[in-house]
């Protein structure tokens, strides 16, 4: 999927990859996160990301030019996990809305899971 935005001389187009890469980038810049977290197929359990892969823990979905982005991370202990998340919220609403002009309807947060 892709969002378009239109204007006189044609229009630009921002696939899921693209908006994801963004979203998981200024996730991993909020203070008290360790990184993005991704399910293994092989046994369930939840990974650590390598930067490279940030977009693994990013699901992103498109609706009517509006996009939800659930974000799935790993914290670091001993932070707050509410006040890691409202900053995460509006880093990442921010981020996308800046670059891209897309209207960011919701962002979801899910701790996987916490390091020390």
């Amino acid at each position: 999927m892709s969002v378009k935005i239109y204007n006189e001389l044609g229009y630009i187009e921002f696939t899921d990859e693209l908006i994801a890469k963004l979203a998981g980038a200024a996730t991993t810049e909020c203070y008290g996160v360790v990184g993005m977290a991704s399910k293994r197929a092989t046994d369930g359990l939840w990974e650590l990301l390598k930067k490279e892969q940030l977009n693994k823990g990013v699901k992103v979905i498109i609706n009517n030019d509006e996009v939800v982005i659930d974000l799935f991370i790993i914290v670091e202990y001993g932070t707050k996990i509410p006040v890691i998340a409202e900053n995460i919220i509006e880093k990442v609403k921010y981020t996308i809305e800046n670059f891209t002009g897309i209207k960011v309807h919701k962002v979801n947060v899910y701790v996987q899971d916490i390091r020390v």
